[in-house]
């Protein structure tokens, strides 16, 4: 997955200048992203605080390492399954 350029706490500041006031056009064209990529941050970290979205990162990279060690153990278990069915 493609990463991004702006760090959680400079996607929070960019989502806060819009609710402070200003058009969502014009805080797109100020920090170069588009609308979309916009309401996309915003149903993601709209109304965290830069603690929550932290805490939201480092579950997000535990879960991925999770899920990895899982389908590792899935694959080893299917290869002992396979040498098993051999010898018998």
């Amino acid at each position: 997955m493609k990463g991004t350029r702006f760090s959680e706490e400079q996607i929070i500041g960019v989502l806060r200048e819009q609710e402070a006031g200003a058009k969502t056009e014009e805080v797109c064209r100020r920090h170069g992203i588009s609308t979309a990529t916009f309401y996309k941050w915003k149903s993601k970290y709209g109304g965290l605080e830069i603690s929550d979205a932290k805490r939201l990162k480092g579950l997000e990279d535990e879960n991925c390492k999770l899920k990895r060690l899982l389908a590792e153990a899935m694959l080893d278990n299917a290869a002992l399954k396979d040498l098993l069915g051999k010898n018998v």
